[in-house]
C-alpha cells in the first residue's frame, strides 16, 4: 500500500472547507421598545465605591412561533459601552417540552453592579413569562463552582435566587458543588425593589425634565441675585477704600502741617 505524502496531507485539509456556523434562531433581533430607568442615589458601598444618581435605557424585543418563544432584553448606559455580554438577557420559551430557559449560559453580568439591575431583569423576566405560561417550568441546574470560592459573592448569589423563588442545595460540605432544583414558572417572585429601579415613563420623564429646567431657571435668577449684591458690595469696597484712602492723606498732610509749624516757631 502506498502511504501518502504528509504534505498531501495538509494540503488536502486545507481545501477541506471549514463547516458553515448555522444561525441561531431569532439571533439578530435586536431591542425595539425602549423605557428610561432611574437609579436611585445609594450610600457608597466599599465593595462598589460612588453610587450617585444614574439614567439608564431598558429596551426589550418579542418574538414567537409555534414552537418557541423569546424575550430579549438589554440594558444601555449613556456615555459608557459594556461587552457583548453584560446587561444582557435572554428569556427562551419552549412550548413543545413546556420549558423555560434563561440566557447567555454564561450568566447574568451587570455594569453598573448593585444598583438592583439584576433583580429588576429577572423580575421582568418572570413576569412575561408569568402572564403565559405559570405553568411551564424552569430546569434545575449547577451553579458556577468560581463563585463558591469567595464567601462574599456567594451568599450574594444565593440570597438573590432564593428570593426569586428559587431553591438552592450544595452536594458538598465546601459549598462547591452547587445547584437550582426545578421550579414552576408561576412559583417565582416577579417583584424588585422600586425603591433603587424606578421605570420612568414618557410624560414623568418630560415633567422631570420640565422640572430641572424651572430649577436651572430658579437658581440662573438666583445667582444673578447674587452677582448683582456682589458687584454692589465691591462698588461700595472702593468707594470705602478711596475714603480711606483721602482721610489718611490727609491726616498725614495735618500731621506733617504740625510738625513743620512746631518746629520754624
Amino acid at each position: 500500500m502506498t502511504e501518502a505524502h504528509p504534505m498531501t496531507e495538509t494540503a488536502e485539509a486545507k481545501e477541506t472547507p471549514a463547516p458553515e456556523v448555522v444561525p441561531q434562531l431569532w439571533d439578530d433581533v435586536q431591542p425595539e421598545h425602549f423605557q428610561m430607568l432611574r437609579l436611585a442615589p445609594l450610600q457608597t458601598d466599599r465593595a462598589t465605591g460612588g453610587r450617585p444618581l444614574r439614567f439608564v435605557q431598558f429596551g426589550k424585543a418579542e418574538r414567537h412561533n409555534k414552537e418557541k418563544s423569546l424575550l430579549r432584553m438589554n440594558i444601555q448606559l449613556p456615555g459608557q459601552r459594556v461587552r457583548r455580554e453584560q446587561n444582557h438577557l435572554d428569556v427562551w420559551v419552549d412550548h413543545e417540552a413546556h420549558v423555560v430557559s434563561f440566557g447567555p449560559d454564561s450568566g447574568i453580568q451587570i455594569e453598573p453592579w448593585n444598583r438592583g439591575l439584576g433583580r429588576f431583569l429577572v423580575a421582568q423576566a418572570i413576569h412575561w413569562a408569568q402572564k403565559k405560561w405559570a405553568t411551564y417550568r424552569i430546569e434545575g441546574f449547577d451553579l458556577a463552582s468560581k463563585d463558591g470560592l469567595n464567601e462574599d459573592t456567594r451568599l450574594r448569589r444565593d440570597h438573590f435566587l432564593r428570593t426569586r423563588g428559587f431553591e438552592v442545595g450544595y452536594a458538598d460540605a465546601q459549598h462547591l458543588k452547587g445547584s437550582v432544583k426545578e421550579v414552576q414558572v408561576g412559583n417565582l417572585n416577579n417583584t424588585w425593589n422600586t425603591d433603587k429601579v424606578q421605570i420612568l415613563e414618557i410624560l414623568e420623564a418630560s415633567a422631570m425634565l420640565e422640572k430641572a429646567e424651572q430649577n436651572m431657571k430658579e437658581q440662573e435668577v438666583q445667582i444673578r441675585q447674587h452677582e448683582e449684591k456682589v458687584g454692589k458690595y465691591k462698588r461700595e469696597d472702593s468707594s470705602l477704600r478711596f475714603t480711606i484712602a483721602c482721610l489718611v492723606t490727609f491726616a498725614v498732610f495735618q500731621a506733617g502741617l504740625l510738625i513743620w509749624i512746631a518746629t520754624h516757631r
